[in-house]
């Protein structure tokens, strides 16, 4: 935890993951592996669905690559770019095609975190979504999942569902609610201490250019602040009119995150 907490924004997903389930493989799911210089702990790699690297020197990436073996579990490699990108290179290189062959490299990801103050005035619509509402809001986070990462997120054991209902049950999800139907979504993907990262942005395309978004998402900003002063998100660096939208909300970057999809 505190080689992470070195930089909590970018690593806040494996703060919250280990801040609560600890480093049991049964509670975990999957394993983390270590590398150390002497004394001092120095990589940790995340070896669950998600492959997540972090690193205080890069040199030690190949020694955990070797404990990820051919056998590819994961559907991607997600953290910091350069980790991310060193990362995936040496596991084709020793592992050959069921690492290197890949779906979709997003190699330039710009992390950013909210400003201070609001720049843009918060739509007062954007409210914490309910049960209620839910099978509406449900339907959304589909459409914006299968839009973003371009396939579905339904499964047959309903994880998907599940997952998005616990997220509503923390309150941790927000939107737009017009005549009973969710036009605009935004989740609290994950959270440790002071920060939290948000996820899962999403528009309903009959309401996109007219002018709604800066808004609903300084709204979200505004909601999330009540409980998490440090207020972050990535976004595609070739999602431009994202991050013309990002900016004008008042986020600046502050760093650089990657994701290679299989």
């Amino acid at each position: 935890m505190e080689l992470l907490s070195a930089d909590p924004v970018a690593n806040v997903f494996l703060l919250s993951r280990f801040g609560q389930s600890g480093l049991d493989h049964d509670r975990l799911g999957c394993y983390v592996f270590g590398a150390w210089k002497g004394d001092e702990l120095v990589g940790v790699l995340h070896a669950g669905a998600n492959l997540v690297p972090v690193c205080t020197d890069p040199g030690v990436l190949p020694r955990l690559a070797a404990h990820v073996g051919p056998w590819r579990r994961a559907t991607s490699i997600m953290g910091r770019s350069d980790l991310v990108l060193a990362l995936h290179a040496e596991l084709a290189r020793r592992w050959g095609r069921p690492w290197s062959t890949i779906r979709e490299m997003r190699a330039h990801q710009p992390l950013m975190v909210a400003g201070p103050a609001p720049v843009v005035r918060p739509d007062p619509r954007v409210q914490p979504v309910t049960r209620a509402d839910f099978n509406s809001y449900f339907r959304a986070a589909v459409a914006m999942y299968t839009e973003e990462v371009g396939v579905s997120p339904l499964d047959p054991g309903g994880g998907y569902r599940r997952h998005m209902a616990g997220l509503v049950d923390l309150q941790n999800c927000f939107g737009i609610v017009d005549g009973g139907v969710v036009r605009f979504k935004s989740d609290i993907g994950v959270a440790w201490r002071d920060v939290c990262q948000i996820q899962g942005v999403w528009l309903d395309p009959a309401w996109r250019r007219n002018g709604v978004s800066a808004s609903a998402m300084s709204g979200v900003v505004e909601l999330c602040r009540r409980r998490y002063p440090t207020v972050s998100l990535y976004v595609n660096d070739f999602n431009t009119p994202a991050l013309r939208m990002y900016r004008q909300v008042g986020f600046q970057q502050v760093g650089e995150m990657a994701t290679v999809l299989y």
